[in-house]
């Protein structure tokens, strides 16, 4: 008797049939898909091309883990150059000529004092690991174990970072500080003014035993916070924040996750302020593509016996070998440098566009890391002297517009009403016009489009 066997269909590289599949077979917790429809399959530089042939300009950048864009020669040559050496490729932390150049390399954009006196520990491949070693770092190091941490913050998705980020549903070990930010300034005056009250308020619960406050084991904080909606932190503020702590006998980390690497227009985000932490998290860009996290801490705090903090994939050589390469093309090409004036100019240009628009509220950033807050101006509460709400509905629609034109997008912020945009360092002159024309673009669709005066976001 003949066996009938069930044979797998082949399956199909159409667009459809790859999204319909990933909407079935993956969880609900994936995100981007939802809002990108599109199955990339091939790259270069700021352009992407879907399997139905319409190319993108890539304005994610992999949520800035991509300083030179997709598939950039000098990290395609640097991996190349290890497959062929056949150089082990897994090599848990032990020590090769591979990660003896990407040290190296790093510790040459340090900021001097750290590079000097610095540590490095290599973690699981995800920056939310480089995070938990830093907190665990400091905790051990000084005994204590709450962690000043801010608004707006995001640090991660696993628990001890989740719960040092402003999502966090419950706080065990955090005090939360207000973050500076000009728009919506908690204190209604924002500027130099709202950064001081904040940076008093800080002191205050530090200094005043009755505050309620454990001592902590040390601060975390964004130079800019990015998925908290583009808030770039004043200089002179994160320099006290800096005071503050060492003051105080308190670890500063400085998450450069997103801000590293040139993105903001210098080299470190700290290095705006002149400020040199104790604890340095790094992740996305340093792996020049791909997954790379280490912390970089004094070697004062340098006390956890071995073991302590481990993990099976940090001796990813492929990845040290892009990320080598990359820091390298960024410092030697002055790519830093380039994205804070081309970073400038395009901010100039966004801020222009808010005068076509009313109901573009805000416009901020610092090099190529850009955010464009949307708000709905006829929800605004009567005799309220404060900006207008978030709007997230608008958001949405813009975004879906520049997709439609071709460009790609993102929303964060608190109520996913800010338009994000992280071109690569690479991006030219040219693209940079694209780019924004594109934007401009779709912005007028929203304005012409009636169903995005549908319900909007409460008033808040």
């Amino acid at each position: 008797m003949a066996v009938t066997e069930s044979v797998p269909i082949a399956p199909t590289t159409t667009q459809e049939g790859v999204l319909r599949r990933q909407s079935l077979r993956e969880s609900a917790a994936r995100t981007y898909a939802r809002a990108l429809p599109i199955v990339p399959v091939r790259a270069r530089g700021l352009t992407i091309e879907g399997a139905d042939g319409r190319r993108y300009l890539d304005c994610l950048s992999g949520a800035g883990t991509l300083a030179l864009g997709h598939n950039h020669p000098v990290v395609l040559q640097a991996i190349r150059d290890v497959l062929d050496s056949e150089a082990p490729l897994h090599v848990l932390d032990l020590a090769t000529p591979v990660k003896d150049a990407f040290v190296t390399e790093l510790f040459r954009t340090l900021p001097g004092e750290l590079a000097a006196r610095g540590r490095i520990q290599f973690c699981g491949p995800a920056g939310t690991d480089a995070v938990e070693a830093a907190l665990k770092l400091v905790r051990r190091a000084t005994g204590r174990q709450a962690v000043l941490g801010f608004t707006g913050a995001y640090h991660g998705m696993t628990a001890g970072a989740l719960d040092v980020s402003s999502a966090a549903t419950s706080v065990r070990d955090t005090l939360r500080l207000p973050y500076p930010q000009d728009y919506r300034c908690p204190f209604g005056v924002g500027g130099e003014e709202g950064a001081a009250l904040g940076a008093r308020l800080a002191e205050s619960y530090l200094d005043d035993p009755k505050s309620g406050v454990p001592e902590p084991a040390g601060m975390i904080v964004e130079p800019v916070q990015g998925e908290g909606g583009v808030h770039p932190a004043p200089d002179a503020w994160l320099r006290r924040m800096r005071a503050l702590t060492r003051a105080r006998g308190l670890p500063l980390i400085a998450d450069e996750v997103q801000t590293g690497v040139g993105r903001t227009g210098a080299f470190w985000a700290v290095d705006h302020a002149g400020v040199v932490p104790d604890v340095m998290v790094l992740s996305k860009a340093i792996g020049g593509s791909l997954p790379l996290a280490v912390i970089v801490y004094h070697e004062d705090l340098d006390v956890w016996e071995p073991g302590a903090h481990a993990g099976t994939f940090r001796g990813n050589q492929l990845a040290m070998a892009a990320g080598a390469a990359t820091l390298a093309h960024v410092r030697e090409n002055g790519l830093a440098e380039r994205a804070r004036l081309l970073g400038a100019r395009m901010l100039s240009a966004l801020r222009s566009l808010a005068t076509r628009h009313a109901w573009i509220g805000d416009v901020r950033g610092r090099g190529l890391m850009l955010g464009v807050e949307l708000v709905d101006p006829e929800a605004a509460r009567p005799g309220s002297a404060g900006p207008p709400p978030a709007d997230a509905a608008r958001a949405v629609a813009v975004r879906r517009e520049c997709l439609r034109r071709g460009l790609i997008v993102e929303l964060g912020g608190r109520h996913s009403a800010v338009v994000r945009l992280l071109p690569p360092l690479t991006l030219t002159d040219d693209q940079a016009t694209a780019v924004l024309d594109r934007f401009a673009d779709a912005l007028d669709a929203v304005d012409r489009d009636p169903r995005v005066r549908a319900p909007r976001t409460p008033p808040v």
